[in-house]
């Protein structure tokens, strides 16, 4: 089910903006958009619902088990239903890496971001509206950390993430149906459950944009960023140079999406 990893070939700025706005490029975005919704939702909503359990959540290991929990699942299943049309990123760096190793053109990555970002807002919207009496929360960093601290900390968790995400969709390694976005979604709770008392394991800027947009509070907001985009950029080249060095030729026709993302 997964699109192979071959990279794309060079070819002119405006060739690539051609193919990143045609009906299946429209379609690889409505579909990203979908997952990071539903994603985000299931994030940040099980964090407020876990609040609204155990008031003194900061205490409570439960709540913590309860947002790794929906981590896995809400990212197995979204990663799943758009892995055949956008690839399923639903993860920003994961669309960075992508970009940097030439999987897919910058025009497109940057339509994934618009169409991720605009989600995670939407779906931390929605929750601020009709769930009456409760902020959305926003991830923060434990006061023993330093920003640089926690942003190694991200890029750490970010790269076990993304190298997960190019295993899952490699078609070297064999086809593994639903095993890969399986694979994905256990990583992400295993990441949370190991960090989130220290950076909130976020590994998606697109989760930790929209909750701080809608809170508004951007305190920290850089670490949530550079930590997980230098950390997939790092994956994805080690996986792809290092340890499985692609062997097929360049697909010039690649445009849209490429393997399997959070």
């Amino acid at each position: 089910m997964f699109c192979c990893l071959h990279k794309m070939a060079p070819t002119s700025l405006s060739e690539r903006f051609k193919q990143s706005v045609t009906k299946d490029a429209l379609r690889s975005y409505f579909a990203e958009f979908i997952s990071t919704f539903f994603y985000v939702f299931a994030v940040v909503g099980s964090s407020m619902a876990s609040r609204k359990l155990m008031p003194e959540m900061a205490v409570n290991p439960s709540g913590l088990v309860m947002v790794a929990l929906a981590n896995a699942f809400a990212l197995s299943s979204t990663v799943y239903v758009a892995a055949n049309i956008s690839g399923g990123h639903v993860n920003p760096a994961v669309t960075f890496a992508k970009a940097v190793g030439g999987h897919i053109s910058v025009p497109t990555a940057l339509f994934y971001w618009v169409s991720q970002m605009l989600a995670s807002v939407m779906a931390c919207i929605l929750l601020r509206v009709t769930i009456v009496g409760q902020v959305v929360p926003t991830y923060t960093i434990a006061q023993e950390m330093t920003g640089f601290g926690a942003s190694i900390l991200e890029g750490l968790l970010t790269f076990a993430l993304v190298y997960t995400v190019y295993a899952a969709g490699d078609p070297k390694r064999g086809a593994l149906g639903g095993i890969g976005p399986l694979a994905i979604g256990m990583i992400a709770g295993a990441n949370v459950l190991a960090t989130g008392p220290f950076s909130g394991g976020s590994m998606n800027p697109a989760c930790a944009f929209g909750s701080a947009v809608v809170a508004g509070i951007f305190k920290n907001q850089a670490v949530y960023w550079v930590g997980p985009l230098v950390g997939a950029t790092v994956a994805g080249l080690v996986y792809d140079n290092v340890v499985f060095p692609a062997q097929a030729p360049p697909d010039s026709l690649r445009g849209i999406s490429d393997g399997v993302g959070l």
